[in-house]
Formats: structure tokens, sequence, C-alpha cells
């Protein structure tokens, strides 16, 4: 590039670097609200965030970046879609285009929202009363509708919201998808639960000291591949991994002593977030490109690592003895068929994050419809907990005992976050998409999981996936890769397959 337009070029690294900076310091108030900030934190914690986030908006809007742009979009187009100087000046302008059109107030109003509501969440939660939370998940609805205002649409307020999230993708696409999988797993569901005693989970019910749950759990991720040089581990009311640069990737999970999925398989679900982190190029770091390409590809990644691989049969082919080992009374008549069976164990359940691979996907769908509903004015907030046990019974069949399992049960509305809950569906299609293209690229993968080595097909994702970070959409990303666009035809035989021999469902 001539040396002019490199001078552009670090400037706009300058000003990008300093946006950064400031949205990582937020994310570490954040993370330390959720771990160790004690309650009486709260209203300060609410206007720090607030000015965290309103310095780095007003920084990134600025006119100076709009010209830098300008400038550099003239200069970059001869370059190659996928070059370093292109994809920074393509994806910027992204983001660009979307910040401009937020007034700095509603940015303010956002971020302090979002640090407010969330003891109230946490206390509705405790307390089992979702009214204590209901006024702020009303200002937050309020706020994603201002939002959606803000950034235009054309048909549907949600086009908007999701936008944000997964780019070009409508409300109307994810209906379509939604309605795919509704077909698929309702059949499923109905024909495993003809055969619900044919696993038997007990034991994973019994009392498993929470030291040793999470002792055990991150030896199994660091030979995964979690770099604890550059990482840590935490307990919070709600699992999740926070990144602030390539040397600092962080996991959180919570501990249940009476069922070993919950601690165990949230470790690896955040570890699998903070591998993909850990993998993005340092050469990008501290600007826009420096993430995952989209939630759902973030998503595709823990839920990669958690279900495609942490669920498999040579997976625990290679770990039964040593967690057997660790926890012996508990374990003690069991085998390695009957932990793998146990462990997939398929059956309508309460809680999202506890769900299985077939039912997960109709959590997702309740919260889409849901929330699209209560942006639209369809749904008032007080109704939701009505709207969401109906909505519930009808798809999954279970009656929802009390708000803290049901509407009550995430911490994503508190945080002003909807638009994000489709991401979790999509990284299900995009994982088991993407794992059709490694079976085909490492034939013998299950040889190499079942003798614990993980490092090839770590390797595999960081070459194709991870270092690129945001340089590709998602969709961008699955042509690369897998040579198709994302379907839901992969997940969809996957799922199949699996329950099916779990199940026998063949034999029907």
């Amino acid at each position: 590039m001539a040396g002019n337009t490199s001078g552009k070029l670090r400037k706009l690294r300058e000003i990008l670097a300093e946006v950064t900076d400031l949205s990582r310091a937020a994310a570490v108030l954040e993370w330390d609200q959720e771990t160790y900030m004690p309650p009486g934190g709260v209203e300060g914690r609410a206007e720090q965030q607030s000015t965290l986030h309103r310095l780095a908006h007003v920084r990134f809007v600025s006119d100076e970046v709009g010209r830098l742009l300008d400038d550099l979009e003239g200069e970059v187009a001869s370059l190659p879609h996928d070059s370093y100087e292109a994809s920074l000046v393509r994806v910027t302008r992204r983001d660009y285009q979307q910040q401009i059109k937020v007034p700095t107030d509603l940015v303010e109003d956002i971020a302090r929202a979002g640090a407010t509501a969330r003891p109230f969440w946490e206390k509705a939660r405790t307390d089992n009363e979702f009214s204590l939370f209901a006024p702020y998940l009303e200002k937050n609805v309020e706020l994603n509708r201002r939002l959606a205002d803000a950034l235009g649409y054309e048909k549907r307020p949600y086009d908007a919201l999701i936008d944000l999230y997964e780019p070009a993708l409508t409300t109307r696409q994810l209906e379509a998808i939604f309605a795919e999988l509704r077909t698929a797993i309702v059949p499923l569901v109905s024909d495993i639960a003809r055969h619900a005693d044919a696993i038997d989970d007990r034991f994973l019910h019994a009392d498993f000291a929470p030291e040793l749950q999470v002792k055990y759990g991150m030896q199994v991720v660091t030979q995964l591949g979690y770099d604890l040089e550059r990482g840590r581990q935490d307990i919070s009311a709600h699992p999740f991994e926070t990144s602030f640069g390539p040397g600092d990737t962080r996991i959180t999970t919570r501990i249940s002593p009476g069922f070993f999925n919950m601690c165990f398989f949230g470790l690896v679900h955040e570890s699998g977030h903070a591998m993909y982190q850990q993998g993005i190029s340092e050469e990008i770091d501290r600007t826009p490109l420096w993430d995952g390409a989209s939630p759902g590809v973030h998503e595709s990644q823990s839920r990669l690592w958690e279900n495609l691989v942490g669920r498999s049969q040579p997976f625990w082919r290679h770990f039964f003895p040593s967690v057997q080992s660790t926890f012996p009374a508990q374990l003690r008549g069991v085998d390695e068929e009957g932990f793998y069976r146990a462990v997939n164990k398929s059956h309508p359940s309460l809680i999202r994050v506890e769900a299985d691979e077939v039912t997960y996907n109709l959590h997702i769908l309740l919260r889409f419809e849901l929330e699209n509903e209560m942006l639209e004015g369809k749904l008032k907030v007080k109704d939701l907990p009505e709207a969401w046990n109906a909505r519930f019974k009808s798809y999954l069949g279970i009656d929802v005992p009390n708000d803290r399992d049901g509407a009550l049960q995430d911490i994503h509305w508190s945080g002003v976050s909807f638009g994000i809950f489709p991401g979790y569906t999509l990284g299900n299609l995009i994982g088991a998409q993407l794992m059709e293209k490694v079976r085909a690229d490492i034939p013998d993968l299950d040889a190499q999981i079942e003798a614990g080595e993980f490092a090839p097909l770590l390797a595999w994702l960081r070459k194709n996936l991870h270092q690129h970070g945001r340089k590709f959409t998602p969709n961008e990303l699955m042509e690369r890769i897998t040579g198709k666009p994302l379907a839901a035809a992969a997940w969809i035989a996957y799922v199949r397959r699996k329950f099916g021999a779990l199940y026998g469902l063949e034999k029907d």
C-alpha cells in the first residue's frame, strides 16, 4: 500500500486500539460484577459501565473515523477480500454504520440499565418472584425498541437486532430454520419418550464434591487445549467466557453438588469459547477483527467441544477410567458404556443449560418467539411467565413449577440482549456442519480422541476458523470451509443417527 494510505491505516488502528481498550476495561468490570463485586457496588458499577461505553462509542463514531474510512475504502478496493487491510476497513465500516445510528444517550442508557437490572434479576431468581424483575425488563424491552428504531429496519424490529449479532440474517429466515427443526425434533422427542427407561443416569445425580468437580473438569479442559497461562476459572451464577485480549481469556462455571453434568460440561462448553478466542491471530488484536465471527459461530465452538466431542463415545473411552478413579464411590459398578449412555440421556428438562442435544433447540425457539413478541408489543412483560409456561408445556410437555425455573432462568434479558438467543441454535447447526468437514479431513478423528489426542482437531479449527476472527461473515466462513451454505441438514442427521442408536429407534 502507498505510504499515505499506510499512514491513514495506522491512524485508524490507533483509534480502534483506544476503543478496544475502553471496551475491554468495561468487560473487566462486568466480569468482576459477576464474580467478586460486593452487592453494595451495583449503583457505582452501573455508572462506571455507562461512562466507559459512552467514551468508547463517542471515540468510535467520531468524524475522524468516518473520514479515514472514506479515504481507505478506495485504497483497499483492489486488495484481496481476505487481506488484513480490506477486512479491517470492511468490518470497521459495518460497525461504524451501525453505531453512528445509535445516539450516545441511548448507549449510556443501555449500559446503565444492564448493570442496574442484573442484581434485581438475581434477587428475583433467589426469591422466585418475577414481579421484582418485571419493571427492569419493561425498561429493557423499551430500550431494545429504541435501539431497533435507531438502527432501522424494513419489516420487523427484530431484524435490526439480529443483524447486530448475525449479519444479514432476518427474522423470516430464522422462523424458517426453527420450523424445519421443530418438524424434525418433535417426532424424535416423542420416539425417545417411548423408550425413556432405556438409559439410567441416576448415578450422575449423586453427591459429587464441588472442589473435585472443578479440579477434574479443569484437568480435562486443559488437555483439550485451554491455555491456563492465558486464562483462569471462577464461579458465577451463570457460566460465561470473557476475553480481555490474547493473553487473558477467562471462564466461569456453576456447580451442583448433586449433578455431575452441570459443572463438567459447563467447563467444557466455556473452554470451547475460550479456545476460539485464544486462537485468534494476535496480528489483528485491538481492532474490531479480534473477536468471533458472530455469537452463532462462537457457540459452534463451545457446543462442538461440549457435545460433538465431549459427549462422544471415543471421548469417554479415554476419560472414563480417570473420572471413575476421581469419583470411585459415585461410579462404583458403572462401566464406560453405561457412563456414555448416561451423559447422553435425553429427556425434556426445565433448564436450558442442562438440556440435552435433542431438546435444546426447543428451548431457544421458545425464547426467540417470546422476545420477538415482547419487542413487537404482542406480549406484555407482566404476562411473560404465563406465556412462557404455556409455550413450554406445548413444546416440551413439562409444567413449569415456578418463575425461577421459568422466565427468570436466563441472564440475557437483564442485560438488554435481545436477538442473541438464536445464535445458540445456529451454533448447533454450524458445529455439526463443520464436524462433517473435520471428519473428511481427519479420517481417524475418533481414534485420536480415544487416545486423548486433541491437538490435531484444535489445530484444524485454528487454521480454518479461529485465526480469522471477524474477517469473514458466518455465511462466508461456511462456504470457505465446507463449500456449502449453512443448513440444518447436518445437525438433524447427526441427532437422528446418534440418538437412534442410543435408544434403539432403528428397531422400531
